[in-house]
């Protein structure tokens, strides 16, 4: 586990080896702006250091026909800290980048975003290598900070979100298109057997803003990404919530054996107009094992309006949306009511075909948004699932977060 004294003495140590090398060291300024930011005077260095916390509420209930299928709920309520994670962020001669975020939230600590990358590189772009987001859903990409409901789409339970390789990317037309392409170790997307190391993945998405206002208040994203993943273990699972993490998982493939390989296909599309946005991803995965092909799949649409007048923001292609900040803050100076935003979710998931028999689910989600500034926010879910043949779970749940 790092240490907060070994980090500062690597941050010093990273900032005194580069000023070395100049006759006169740059001056240090701290400042906030959004986060906390250490910067030299001669733009050369730069250090962001901030983290997040979660605590989420869940209660849940479903019908005779669910406890019939799968059992009574031994506990009909959930009390988490879903997120408890410290990071650090930065450049060294403006061409290198670094970032390094740990959570600390459940038993084990866990690396989330960790890697280093060369930006700006003649011909190809950015290069970044380490463990990170793979390039493949519009749902993944978007940090669990600015999502809009609070649980990520389940076409994100088809693969891992995050994993060690390396990916180009780089962006054309003043943003207006984009690419990534990278190659990664395949995670095992078993929970019972989890290999860390479970052969390969090969990742690529493509991304066009064929509408795109200067201050973003109308804007079009459309995308298209494909993965082919080759498991060593040749195990394949995906297994599923009802519209929480907290929840039971209701749809489970089992592992599935004798996979060969696995080929994702996601297709996605967003629309910004004023305080009104949709947001909508079709994801397929063609399974294939030594007996046959299976194909299972999720879609969703999702909308959502600020009462308030704010608009949504688009921060890049890889990095999906970004932070809201409220015309007026709740209380303090400016004795204002925040940002309030009101969303509604419908989301579809297949996993049945052929020797495969996941089960389907139908979800409807609904949500209010409370932003009391641009740092702290408070949620509520409402979500009712239909399980094909099996019964209908239902989840109400709330998380208050601030990340700093």
């Amino acid at each position: 586990m790092f240490r907060w004294p070994v980090l500062i003495l690597l941050t010093l140590l990273v900032f005194q080896a580069g000023y070395g090398q100049d006759t006169i060291p740059p001056s240090l300024s701290l400042k906030w702006d959004n986060g906390f930011h250490l910067k030299s005077s001669d733009d050369n260095f730069s250090l962001k250091f901030g983290g997040r916390i979660m605590v989420d509420h869940a209660h849940f209930f479903g019908d005779a026909e669910l406890d019939k299928n799968f059992g009574k709920l031994e506990n009909s309520s959930r009390t988490e800290i879903t997120s408890a994670r410290i990071e650090f962020s930065g450049n060294i001669y403006q061409n290198i980048e670094f970032k390094l975020q740990t959570d600390f939230s459940g038993e084990k600590v866990q690396f989330k975003d960790l890697f280093i990358g060369i930006r700006n590189i003649p011909a190809v772009g950015n290069l970044r290598i380490g463990h990170f987001y793979e390039p493949i859903r519009l749902a993944s990409l978007t940090s669990s900070k600015y999502i809009t409901f609070m649980d990520r789409d389940a076409n994100t339970r088809f693969s891992p979100s995050r994993n060690i390789g390396a990916v180009i990317f780089n962006d054309f037309l003043e943003d207006r298109l984009s690419f990534q392409v990278g190659m990664f170790h395949n995670l095992n997307n078993s929970k019972k057997e989890s290999l860390y190391h479970d052969g390969y993945a090969m990742t690529a998405r493509i991304t066009g803003l064929p509408i795109k206002e200067k201050n973003q208040s109308r804007l079009l994203h459309l995308g298209a990404a494909y993965s082919f993943r080759n498991p060593e273990s040749q195990e394949y699972e995906i297994s599923i919530t009802p519209g929480s993490k907290l929840a039971p998982k209701y749809l489970q493939t089992d592992i599935i054996h004798n996979t060969k390989n696995v080929h994702l296909a996601n297709f996605e599309a967003a629309f910004i107009e004023g305080p009104f946005s949709i947001q909508s991803e079709y994801l397929i995965a063609a399974v294939h094992t030594l007996e046959e092909v299976d194909y299972l799949l999720n879609y969703y649409a999702e909308v959502s309006y600020f009462l308030t007048g704010e608009t949504k923001t688009f921060k890049s292609s890889y990095e999906g949306f970004g932070r809201i900040t409220p015309r007026k803050n709740f209380m303090g100076r400016e004795k204002g009511l925040g940002a309030w935003e009101i969303a509604a979710k419908y989301s579809h998931t297949d996993l049945q075909d052929g020797i495969i028999d996941g089960g389907k689910q139908s979800l409807l989600i609904l949500g209010v948004n409370w932003y009391l500034n641009p740092r702290t926010r408070f949620m509520i879910n409402y979500a009712h699932a239909t399980i094909h043949d099996k019964g209908n779970p239902n989840t109400i749940q709330a998380r208050i977060q601030v990340d700093f």
